[in-house]
């Protein structure tokens, strides 16, 4: 429940169209709703920017489909399903007609509200092209949130040519997301040719000695650009929402 629907459910209890119990309840529903198998936070945009994303992996698919219905009654904000299949996809679009299937990313978005809410641009750029899907999530998750999205795809440090091709639009960009495998050394490279947030994602793409990600990791974490700052392995979703948080225009509260 935002401000003005907590405004108006005031309004409605003291011109006596609500009883206290209602209203009570009403406030109650508004932070969170159980359930039984999920206790649904219907006031994490209140919180923390964004409405709950829910994470698709290892839940049964009507409990996915259970909770998205939830979260579409109480907000007419976007909405996210992470790590999903097809055909979760398949029937949530019985109850959201608008919802979108992205392969690549195995993301369900939902766009009710396209308002730019960014200060800039965000830069989502990968090092090669098996790391798109990580990098595809991120920035589907910026543009869910209101921010412009420019894509930047393969240009690793094997050819470094590529990367500095794209300098111009690299500098136009109000924060930019580096997802990379192997020893993850683009996001070094992108920040010393930035002055903004360079945000790192290492990815479990490599061989044997990359450790499943834990090599990219590492090096990023040791980047001596010191814009550079680091989400967990193949957490495209967490960049892709850090960089909005970074890029939004925030009002003053009248507070």
């Amino acid at each position: 429940m935002d401000l003005k629907q907590l405004e108006q459910l005031v309004d409605s209890l003291k011109h006596g169209d609500l009883s206290s119990r209602e209203a009570a309840k009403r406030i109650q529903e508004s932070l969170y709703e159980d359930i039984g198998y999920a206790k649904v936070d219907h006031a994490r945009a209140s919180r923390q920017g964004f409405p709950e994303v829910v994470f698709g992996k290892g839940k049964p698919r009507p409990q996915v489909v259970g909770i998205v219905e939830r979260l579409l009654q109480k907000s007419e904000s976007n909405l996210l399903v992470t790590h999903t299949d097809a055909e979760t996809f398949g029937e949530i679009r019985n109850i959201a007609t608008t919802a979108e299937w992205h392969e690549t990313a195995r993301l369900i978005r939902i766009m009710r509200d396209r308002t730019d809410l960014g200060m800039g641009a965000v830069a989502v750029v990968t090092a090669g092209t098996s790391d798109i899907p990580v990098a595809e999530e991120a920035a589907l998750t910026a543009e869910a949130m209101g921010s412009r999205v420019d894509r930047i795809w393969d240009v690793g440090v094997a050819g470094i040519h590529r990367v500095l091709a794209e300098r111009p639009l690299l500098r136009r960009s109000r924060v930019v997301v580096v997802a990379a495998g192997m020893e993850g050394a683009l996001p070094s490279v992108v920040g010393g040719l930035v002055n903004v947030p360079v945000v790192a994602v290492p990815t479990s793409i490599g061989y044997g000695a990359s450790f499943g990600g834990v090599a990219a990791l590492l090096g990023m974490l040791n980047s001596c650009s010191s814009n550079v700052t680091v989400v967990n392995i193949d957490n495209g979703f967490g960049a892709g929402f850090v960089a909005s948080l970074i890029n939004r225009k925030w009002e003053p509260s009248a507070e």
